[in-house]
């Protein structure tokens, strides 16, 4: 979940040199996000949208932030289990703090180099997903 383009490229460049089987899916802020998950409005469909294996999250988006889409997904029973890593441009310690205290699995502050999403994608995604 990013709405910067570029930075959507580079996750999906990672993925690739990584060899990553799992299909990649990207929206533009939290309430997409949520929707693709319920499976709401352009989301409905099971094969379009399926459970994720670990959500990439940026927490400054237009609509609704990453803060709060990763306080919502962690309040859901059927949803919590996702791993979500945090990706931002934010450096505050606040921000960092906060992810961690709402569940987040890791966090990471952008410009972020090739290397480490690489790294990244080789630590939580490396087997291909199992739908639910």
């Amino acid at each position: 979940a990013d709405d910067d383009e570029d930075d959507r490229l580079l996750t999906q460049d990672a993925l690739a040199e990584s060899r990553v089987l799992n299909e990649l899916f990207f929206v533009e802020d939290g309430v997409e996000l949520l929707e693709y998950l319920e499976r709401k409005g352009k989301f409905s469909e099971k094969e379009s949208s399926p459970r994720p294996g670990l959500i990439l999250l940026d927490l400054n988006m237009p609509r609704m932030d990453g803060r709060e889409a990763l306080r919502a997904i962690k309040d859901d029973e059927n949803l919590r289990g996702i791993p979500v890593v945090i990706l931002t441009t934010s450096k505050q310690e606040e921000d960092m703090v906060r992810g961690y205290n709402l569940g987040a699995a890791s966090y990471i502050t952008k410009p972020v180099n090739f290397e480490i999403l690489l790294s990244l994608c080789n630590d939580y995604v490396t087997l291909p997903d199992t739908q639910k």
